[in-house]
């Protein structure tokens, strides 16, 4: 192998691709041990190093000295070894220097090919080393194809993919076009590192406001809580420990100028900015806002809500198909159940609640009945098939066992009005009604950034969405 050729072009490939020299040197050596014992059989003891000072590999095949040979391929005469080293003696390991340059084609090809995949597997390495500590960054890359898979996404030095699932729907890309995305993961198989990319991710929205907001940024405004339902709406919850830093209009900026840039990344998905309190009761009502909210009932032991809000409020409280109110639950922690004030009083009344006792009789069953005029065991008993079956869409003979057991509770007592009274009256564990205004709260302990001071106080609380509005 030439010698001074030969160390320029491991020089070369180490910058170019960024792998450490000694790793190419290993592998030149692994690819000339290869070749060796493909030229002269594999059990054969050779041992192949880089010489540094003449830039050439040098490669040795180790036998023994003994009297009568029975292996040529591990085994040397004596005479044969002391024709080649004088002082060698029975029983020595005599190294003899080979000749690189005669391996021949074929184990100057195999040579290559050790060589050109012990560069890949570097490279690979190089590249898992380099993203494995990338998680949770965004970064920038072009979009090099689109298939069933997913979308190829070119780094530069390595290439990711952003699966179907981690995509926005509705969004096209096309080859060429630059696309920002979050680092989900780094894995590391077979054929190399596997970068996983993702749009969806909360912690996407978390990051665009990282580097959009600079109080995000330098940590006087945190993101506590994010919830998303990609493309179409989000909440985040915002906390500042700095009394004199509002966190909703720092998310905000000057006429929505940093709500609207994330807001433009994410392809029009609206963004709720929400006041973050350590009262839960209170940070559900700005969770839910702008719908008015009346009274909270609070079930600390399954951690849920039931929420009572003005009838002309509900749709607005739950949001499309539940939108608001899924998305409110996931920021806060906590199950919330929306109810109207109607709905509220109804299920107050001993009549409605009789109804529930019906085994298979569910809340928005007893709705519809009592809406129908049926508002009580006894009316349930008396109405006709035909007409329960118009009101709720069951058959006749799940009607009939459900008028059945009506009528056995009835005899068992459940007639009695003051026995449901006594039953509505029973304590529940915790009711609060909270009133539209709330006061400043103390922000809870940050994993990245610890508050200055604890009993710091919260800027008055409001609630803005995309367009920069407060309500």
């Amino acid at each position: 192998m030439d010698r001074e050729p030969l160390k320029r072009l491991v020089d070369q490939v180490s910058r170019e691709k960024g792998i450490d020299r000694t790793v190419l040197i290993e592998a030149l050596e692994e690819a000339v041990k290869s070749a060796v014992k493909k030229r002269y059989g594999s059990k054969i003891d050779v041992e192949v190093s880089f010489n540094e000072e003449f830039g050439e590999m040098e490669a040795f095949l180790f036998k023994e000295v003994v009297e009568t040979v029975t292996d040529p391929d591990k085994e040397i005469s004596l005479a044969e070894a002391q024709a080649l080293d004088p002082e060698s003696e029975l029983g020595d390991e005599l190294g003899i220097r080979m000749d690189t340059d005669t391996l021949g084609r074929i184990a100057a090809q195999s040579a290559k090919q050790v060589i050109i995949q012990k560069m890949k597997d570097a490279e690979r390495e190089a590249t898992y080393e380099e993203y494995k500590d990338r998680r949770r960054e965004i970064i920038t890359g072009i979009v090099q194809r689109v298939d069933r898979s997913g979308i190829i996404v070119n780094l530069g030095r390595a290439e990711a993919i952003l699966p179907v699932k981690e995509q926005i729907p509705r969004e096209i890309y096309r080859q060429g076009d630059r696309i920002r995305a979050y680092i989900l993961d780094v894995k590391k198989i077979t054929k190399g590192p596997q970068i996983i990319l993702s749009r969806t991710h909360p912690d996407f929205l978390i990051q665009l406001f990282r580097m959009e907001v600079p109080e995000v940024a330098d940590g006087t405004v945190s993101i506590l809580a994010a919830a998303r339902e990609p493309g179409s709406r989000a909440k985040i919850a915002v906390v500042s420990r700095d009394p004199n830093v509002d966190p909703v209009g720092a998310c905000v900026g000057m006429k929505g100028s940093r709500v609207q840039a994330v807001v433009q990344e994410l392809r029009g998905e609206r963004i709720d900015i929400v006041p973050w309190n350590m009262d839960p009761a209170k940070f559900v009502v700005n969770a839910l806002a702008p719908a008015i909210i009346t009274k909270v009932i609070i079930d600390q032991t399954n951690k849920s809500m039931e929420v009572v809000v003005p009838d002309d409020q509900l749709s607005l409280a739950i949001g499309r198909r539940g939108q608001n109110v899924r998305l409110a639950s996931r920021i806060t922690g906590w199950h919330i159940d929306v109810k109207s004030e109607a709905r509220y009083e109804r299920q107050k009344q001993a009549g409605y609640q009789s109804l529930l006792h019906v085994d298979d009789l569910s809340e928005e069953m007893a709705d519809r009945l009592y809406e129908a005029g049926i508002t009580s065991l006894e009316e349930f008993c008396e109405a006709d098939l035909e007409e329960l079956q118009s009101i709720i869409d069951l058959s006749e003979a799940a009607l009939a066992a459900m008028q059945t057991q009506a009528r056995e509770l009835l005899e068992y007592g459940f007639h009695d009005q003051d026995e449901w009274d006594d039953e509505m009256e029973a304590p529940v564990e915790e009711e609060e009604t909270v009133e539209e205004s709330a006061e400043p709260a103390e922000a809870p302990p940050m994993e990245e950034e610890a508050m200055d001071d604890p009993g710091d106080e919260i800027p008055e609380e409001s609630q803005t969405s995309q367009d920069g509005s407060r309500d």
